[in-house]
């Protein structure tokens, strides 16, 4: 039943990442929850353009 659920949810987890890419010029960085002290330790920070563990202030 897990796997059923995991596979009938992959097309909306792929949106999902979708909408957190960043259009544009800018970062994500910018105007991310995890964006102070070692909050975040992903080697694409500060610039970067697509994230996991994005979420928005």
């Amino acid at each position: 039943m897990k796997v059923f659920l995991q596979l009938l949810t992959a097309p909306f987890r792929a949106l999902a990442r979708a909408l957190f890419r960043s259009s544009g010029g800018g970062y994500l960085c910018d105007t991310c929850k995890w964006d102070y002290g070692n909050a975040c330790t992903r080697p694409e920070r500060p610039n970067a353009k697509t994230c996991p563990d994005y979420k928005r202030r």
